[in-house]
């Protein structure tokens, strides 16, 4: 599971060559296909993937059997690949790009690199899950929770609101991963709801407050230990670490802020075809397919434990139900990572 990524300010061309896309593992038949746009069974379709590589995985070999569209993967993180395809502009080979949040996907449509997601994928997908600008769609979603230790603090204890980590009585006491497009995200969505005011005093108050840590696991374990009473995370660390051995969670508990707050914020995975691609409708064909109920329903069952927001699939069982978290609403395509990065960096978090 990757809790890796950079922000977006200060990333050079040499990270983006330094990636190796050409060096990174590709699914089965990575032969060259037709160059034709028919999506038929001769196309190969390249994908930047940013998502979990098992998961675009098992959606790749699922994807090729039905179809018999092959599929090159190509894999790195969210903001990584983005900064990659801004800087390839029409000359990029990639088809597909997916993303594990959407402010990366919101940096390439900015760019006008995106084309149409298809009709089928749109259909697919309700639309508090995809941007307005409909040039891409969710593919899937993580929950912003809080993660404590339960045996330092009482859930009745924790703040009603993720804004109430700015307060002084929180000073040492929780943590977060801030250089992660995880962890932006969120800020994303609390500067959409809350203004850029309200969001940078709270940033400057997070780094007098807060501990940070790089990646979300690294925060969770932090919790786990008592070195910190909370971290706001993704809940999908804590549901896969137990599916494992519960040894970096086994003394934390989720809380959900619920009530529309800013730390109850859904972030929306993307899905977009690039308008440069020369397999247009291999490529549609690819992300009705993970939008749909087969593809769906992979992830439904699969170990990244995010939840499935097209066709009507249902969530693993074991996650609270999307409808139940009452989270707010938000456009995802005006997230804007641009402006968090710099909001972060003057209050001395990056």
């Amino acid at each position: 599971m990757k809790i890796r990524s950079q922000a977006l300010a200060g990333i050079a061309i040499a990270a983006a060559a330094a990636l190796g896309l050409s060096a990174c593992g590709s699914a089965p038949g990575s032969s060259s296909g037709s160059a034709g746009a028919t999506g038929g069974p001769t196309d190969t379709i390249t994908v930047y993937n940013a998502q979990h590589q098992e998961l675009t995985q098992a959606w790749v070999d699922a994807f090729t059997k039905q179809t018999g569209i092959k599929v090159n993967l190509r894999n790195g993180d969210d903001t990584e690949m983005g900064q990659q395809l801004i800087q390839e502009g029409k000359n990029s080979p990639a088809d597909v790009f997916l993303t594990e949040n959407s402010p990366a996907m919101s940096a390439v449509e900015n760019a006008g690199l995106l084309g149409d997601p298809g009709s089928q994928a749109i259909a697919n997908v309700p639309q508090a899950y995809r941007p307005s600008t409909g040039k891409w769609v969710g593919i899937a979603a993580r929950s912003t929770v809080l993660a404590y230790n339960k045996t330092k603090v009482k859930a009745s204890d924790l703040p009603k609101s993720i804004m109430d980590l700015a307060d002084a009585s929180w000073k040492g006491r929780w943590g977060a991963a801030p250089s992660g497009a995880d962890f932006q995200a969120i800020v994303s969505a609390m500067l959409q709801l809350k203004g850029e005011g309200a969001t940078l005093d709270w940033l400057k108050a997070m780094k007098s407050n807060a501990k940070t840590y790089q990646g979300n696991t690294t925060a969770m374990k932090a919790v786990n230990s008592g070195e910190i009473d909370a971290a706001v995370i993704y809940h999908y660390y804590w549901f896969g670490d137990q599916a494992k051995t519960g040894e970096n969670s086994n003394n934390v508990g989720l809380y959900y802020f619920k009530n529309q707050d800013p730390g109850a914020f859904v972030s929306v995975s993307g899905g977009g075809v690039l308008a440069s691609s020369k397999h247009q409708t291999a490529a549609q064909k690819f992300l009705a397919f993970v939008t749909g109920a087969d593809g769906q329903k992979i992830l439904q069952t699969g170990s990244s434990f995010e939840y499935p927001v097209g066709s009507g699939v249902a969530a693993n069982p074991k996650l609270t139900p999307l409808q139940e978290l009452q989270a707010p609403a938000t456009d995802p395509a005006k997230l804007n990572s641009q402006q968090v990065t710099d909001l972060m960096t003057q209050a001395g978090l990056l």
